[in-house]
């Protein structure tokens, strides 16, 4: 085996020389992402969290304090939510109310992960106070409230943010799109989206926890309903890699086909994207085997006109349990990238973009195309009856 410097990629390639070449004469090359130096941060913000209803306010937190944040304060609605923050973060100040918080003249931002029907009308309220707002995704879950939030962002020109982890906390996905957008496959056609989740999780952690899930997780009225939901990650990814600033939901279709004891819950769904520059299809579904090792087999494929893209995100099913594994097929060879030296740069991005209002991190006009385009799927979608 040897190694191949390739500095203007920042990558290190790994190819023997029995698997350089495919069996049609095409080159396989094998590549690792070197170590890449996270910037420091320019700048500095205070921040609290209101509402940790989902433990993905964890990853929240760390990215902005990976980006120059201070937490400074933090409010809960559930007590062993509280508990466990506080044995993550003793020092922080525990506010008695939301109030508190919004009336903090100090505080520049707001993080919240609470029950989703609330997180517009909390981020609204915090808008109007002044502050930013970061809210776990989804951050919308009906047209009244896109609506409303669209008016208030408007008005008082702050930030309303939603966090799609699965694009702006995945290393090889943000790997992916700087490939995208440097021309590597071409002109982009397609994106197809692979979502499955495991209701719950063996090992516990973040994505979901090992505890079961708390009841309004069961009501589409709170939830928002799997294609609101986890669809949000997915169509997020469709117009980033796309580039459309115009779509629409061609069809969509959800089911309940293994919780009966939750009559209204959808445990699977999938929708058809139409948009100005490409299409997309998503597929969503809560039947991750406990065999997996892992909450779901996260997978992004790309398609453009010059080659292709995938993105096996949490593990390389039964060869690796190591993820952020990126493969790209161009007109002359195929490359498999090893991306979990990238750097993430979304934290320090998002503060900048808090001090010099700039929308550098995540574009507000598409962030909430993303919401309204997950919405409009929920509400039209399809529902459909399998016959046992």
């Amino acid at each position: 085996m040897f190694l191949r410097g390739v500095g203007a990629a920042g990558l290190v390639s790994l190819a023997g020389e029995a698997g350089a070449i495919g069996p049609n004469g095409s080159h396989i090359v094998h590549e690792v992402v070197a170590a890449e130096q996270e910037e420091k941060p320019q700048y500095s913000v205070k921040f609290a969290v209101c509402g940790m209803s989902h433990d993905h306010i964890y990853g929240m937190i760390e990215a902005v304090r990976s980006g120059g944040g201070v937490l400074v304060a933090a409010w809960a609605g559930e007590p062993d939510k509280l508990a466990n923050f506080k044995k993550r973060f003793p020092d922080v100040k525990i506010a008695a109310t939301q109030d508190e918080i919004i009336n903090d003249k100090s505080i520049q931002l707001v993080l919240s992960s609470q029950i989703a029907n609330e997180r517009a009308p909390l981020g609204i309220r915090v808008m109007k106070s002044g502050k930013d707002f970061l809210s776990d995704k989804p951050g919308i879950t009906d047209l009244e409230q896109l609506a409303a939030v669209r008016k208030t962002v408007a008005e008082t020109k702050r930030i309303y943010a939603i966090m799609y982890s699965e694009l702006l906390e995945v290393k090889a996905a943000v790997k992916a799109l700087e490939l995208v957008q440097a021309g590597a496959i071409g002109r982009v056609i397609q994106t197809i989206n692979i979502a499955p989740h495991q209701i719950v999780q063996g090992g516990g952690g973040d994505a979901g926890g090992s505890g079961g899930r708390p009841a309004w997780f069961w009501n589409p009225e709170q939830a928002g309903g799997i294609l609101t939901d986890i669809g949000s990650h997915q169509v997020y990814q469709f117009l980033r890699f796309t580039g459309s600033t115009e779509a629409e939901v061609a069809e969509s279709q959800v089911s309940n086909i293994n919780h009966p004891q939750h009559p209204t819950f959808m445990d699977f769904g999938d929708m058809v994207l139409r948009g100005n520059k490409g299409f997309g299809y998503v597929r969503l579904d809560w039947f991750t085997p406990h065999g997996l090792g892992t909450w779901g087999d996260g997978r992004l494929f790309v398609l453009g006109t010059e080659g292709y893209i995938e993105v096996r995100k949490y593990t390389n099913v039964a060869v690796s349990k190591q993820g952020n594994n990126l493969f790209i097929v161009d007109q002359k060879e195929s490359r498999y990238i090893d991306c979990n030296n990238v750097a993430l740069p979304f934290g320090r991005q998002f503060v900048a973009d808090i001090v010099n209002r700039t929308h550098t991190a995540q574009d507000q006009t598409e962030c909430l195309l993303a919401a309204e385009l997950v919405v409009r799927a929920q509400k039209d979608a399809k529902r459909v009856k399998l016959s046992a």
